[in-house]
């Protein structure tokens, strides 16, 4: 992909109900372009009755978007939709450029942001499966990558029956690797649960402020910049929490509308990260103009992964919601969203600044308060050598009191600790 490339952002309005807002919409794909490093030429809106099976968009439309591409000298055309192959071939034959739809834009950064191996083949799978119903541009030799997967710079025409075959056996050898992937996931998730550290996983809208805050509270460097999909890779940090010793901190990747469902598919291993959390923090950008429908699609994205039933409710772990960039509010917005937050004092709501740090002690309040909130207080007798249970109640427990019983034998320990219910049983197995 050449970076600087001029593009020209076309947002089809099907006028679907509930739906986003187109000109929120254009926004996000005018974000999802310049993450990639994608210059603008223009973007408009482009209001649909009724899609054309085999253009998208009508005559007038396409002779507008053509006229709209030579005046701002436009190199690429991006249509913040799906388009079908026969769609986007066809939309390239008439404006005599590349033409990529959203799931391709998506694919692309994801692309060129994945760090890690796993990672990497989570991608190149979902890119796989995109390409495999279409074959507009797709490549002889997989194993000559670039950075992205080559949605804005294929090498051009193939035989289509023999990069179908060669599409096929190598999305089954990455289906291989990335069930072994999910195995030592899971392997790695059994020892946290003997280990048994608590786990608190960061979910929200891409660019919501999880890697900032997360670096904020693990005095981690992960990148966080204002960009979209700056995080791809899972990244785990221990930190400490009132009342919990330890627990394990967890940054996901960010969620967006319309998510490709290949790249859902071939997540699923990452995702499977939030379902083993015992506490799930959902970050908001609450300066966000539609930052009530950003948390509806984490909400459903959440529900898919049966962590909440299908109306955002009844959440299967606890959910704090953390009301992010608190700091770009004017005093009227705050006030307002203040009186919001009193009137749900049924549910964990904190509001903070990960970028300044302003109410983040707030939140490991309130987290500490959560994983805490079944604990009950407990005395135990010990004998004094039995260092593995008085080492378990100090490092998984609230020590309350501590005491050495002298008498004839060994001397007892007598430990008034505060846990869990889960560590109670854990504690009783030893």
């Amino acid at each position: 992909m050449t970076r600087g490339a001029r593009a020209l952002i076309v947002c089809p309005d099907l006028r679907e109900k509930g739906g986003q807002d187109p000109d929120t919409r254009l926004e996000e794909a005018r974000g999802l372009a310049l993450a990639i490093g994608i210059t603008i030429a223009d973007a408009f809106v482009v209001p649909l009755r009724e899609p054309r099976p085999g253009t998208l968009f009508g005559e007038g439309q396409i002779q507008n978007i053509s006229t709209a591409c030579a005046q701002s000298e436009a190199e690429l055309v991006i249509v913040d939709g799906a388009l079908s192959a026969v769609q986007q071939r066809n939309l390239e034959e008439r404006l005599k450029r590349k033409v990529i739809d959203r799931t391709g834009l998506i694919l692309e950064i994801f692309g060129e942001r994945a760090a890690t191996a796993e990672g990497r083949l989570q991608v190149e799978l979902a890119h796989l499966d995109y390409q495999a119903g279409r074959l507009v541009r797709s490549w002889t030799h997989l194993e000559r990558q670039r950075g992205g997967f080559g949605f804005l710079g294929g090498p051009g025409e193939t035989q289509i029956e023999a990069d179908r075959r060669m599409i096929r056996d190598r999305m089954a050898r990455i289906r291989r690797e990335l069930e072994q992937v999910r195995r030592t996931r899971g392997l790695h998730r059994d020892r946290r649960e003997k280990a048994p550290w608590p786990v608190v996983a960061l979910v929200g809208y891409t660019n919501a402020g999880k890697s900032t805050l997360f670096n904020r509270l693990t005095g981690a460097q992960v990148m966080a910049e204002d960009l979209l999909f700056a995080t791809l890779d899972p990244t785990m940090r221990a930190i400490r929490l009132p009342a919990v010793e330890k627990a394990i901190l967890s940054d996901t990747v960010g969620f967006i509308s319309d998510l490709p469902t290949q790249l859902v598919a071939a997540f699923r291993a990452t995702l499977e990260e939030v379902t083993a959390a015992d506490v799930v923090l959902h970050v908001r950008d609450i300066a966000n103009p539609d930052s009530e429908g950003q948390k509806r699609q984490v909400l459903k994205v959440l529900a898919e992964l049966g962590l909440v039933d299908e109306d955002g409710e009844a959440p299967k772990v606890p959910i704090v919601e953390v009301w992010n960039k608190w700091d770009l509010l004017g005093a009227d917005a705050r006030e307002m969203l203040s009186g919001a937050k009193e009137a749900r004092s049924d549910e964990a709501i904190v509001s903070l600044s990960a970028l300044s740090g302003e109410g983040c002690d707030t939140l490991l309040d309130v987290v500490g308060q959560v994983l805490t909130a079944d604990a009950q207080v407990c005395t135990f007798l010990l004998p004094a050598s039995d260092g593995k249970k008085i080492a378990f109640l100090h490092a998984r427990g609230e020590v309350l009191s501590e005491g050495t019983l002298e008498g004839e034998g060994e001397p007892r320990i007598e430990i008034t600790v505060r846990l869990s219910d889960r560590e109670l049983g854990r504690f009783s197995a030893l």
